[in-house]
């Protein structure tokens, strides 16, 4: 009889010194709740103790955490609808207020935090110009929002560390991509026109560098030749002068025979002379 009742007795105690124990692991904290209401908040790694059927902890991460959104639609300071998908990087800053806000799940959480991130992105995507939105300004465009998106948070009892745009696009229900598409091929046009006349231009600079060579070469060339012709015929004078010098008669002959020779080149030529012109007196026989 007295083992009949020692054994339920240790059963009971068992079972009541493992209801009153929790463990808090490092990286979280806890709080614990006295008939729903909150008697204990951010507690510490460790090992603690609570009132059996009275209290009951609840243990949450305070490590960053990562929350996904789905993308959402904006329009930029153009008209131009965008689509932004981003997410959120945060953790629990007061576990008493996350759990008052949300009952302690993380899912009605970001379901809250959502719509404030959104309203406040949308604010200042709608301040800006699509170039302005994927041209590197993503950082200072999370950093305008991170003071206000914070504010609304704490109600939570959570802090956004950072918010990482993961990509920004074109909704292909709209006419935003053919539009970006036109002004990509009017930039690529206005660039080609550029470089067509920025070529026309080298081409001119070239053909008239060229031009100005070439005349200048030729200037050049005439200039020689004509040297060349004077001092030929002044050494051809001077040759003509030391012949006749020297036999005037045979200076004379030869002179005859280039003026012939010049005279009946095309073999069709005529001349008509008295019989005694002195220009015929080495074709006469008697000579």
């Amino acid at each position: 009889m007295r083992l009949n009742l020692i054994i339920p007795i240790a059963v009971i105690v068992l079972l009541g010194l493992l209801g009153s124990v929790y463990v808090v692991r490092e990286g979280q904290t806890a709080l614990v709740l006295n008939l729903g209401r909150v008697a204990r908040t951010d507690i510490g790694p460790g090992l603690h103790f609570k009132v059996p059927l009275i209290e009951t902890a609840r243990v949450f991460d305070r490590r960053f955490y990562a929350s996904e959104f789905s993308p959402e639609r904006y329009l930029t300071s153009e008209r131009k609808d965008v689509s932004v998908d981003f997410v959120a990087i945060g953790l629990i800053s007061d576990v008493a207020d996350f759990y008052r806000a949300t009952g302690g799940e993380m899912e009605v959480a970001n379901d809250r935090l959502a719509p404030i991130i959104k309203d406040s992105m949308r604010n200042e995507i709608n301040a800006r110009t699509l170039q302005q939105l994927v041209s590197g300004e993503r950082a200072e465009i999370i950093a305008r929002q991170l003071e206000g998106v914070n504010e609304a948070a704490a109600t939570l009892g959570m802090r956004v560390i950072d918010i990482r745009l993961k990509q920004i696009d074109l909704p292909t229900d709209s006419d935003v991509i053919a539009q970006v598409y036109d002004r990509m091929r009017a930039e690529r046009r206005q660039v080609a026109s550029r470089l067509r006349a920025e070529g026309e231009e080298q081409a001119r600079i070239i053909r008239a560098q060229a031009d100005r060579e070439r005349t200048v070469l030729v200037a050049e060339a005439e200039r020689d030749a004509q040297k060349l012709r004077g001092e030929g015929d002044a050494e051809a004078t001077r040759i003509y002068g030391e012949a006749a010098q020297r036999d005037p008669a045979f200076y004379a002959f030869q002179r005859s025979l280039e003026a012939y020779r010049a005279s009946f080149a095309d073999g069709n030529g005529v001349i008509v002379l008295e019989r005694d012109d002195p220009f015929l007196q080495y074709l006469r026989s008697d000579r």
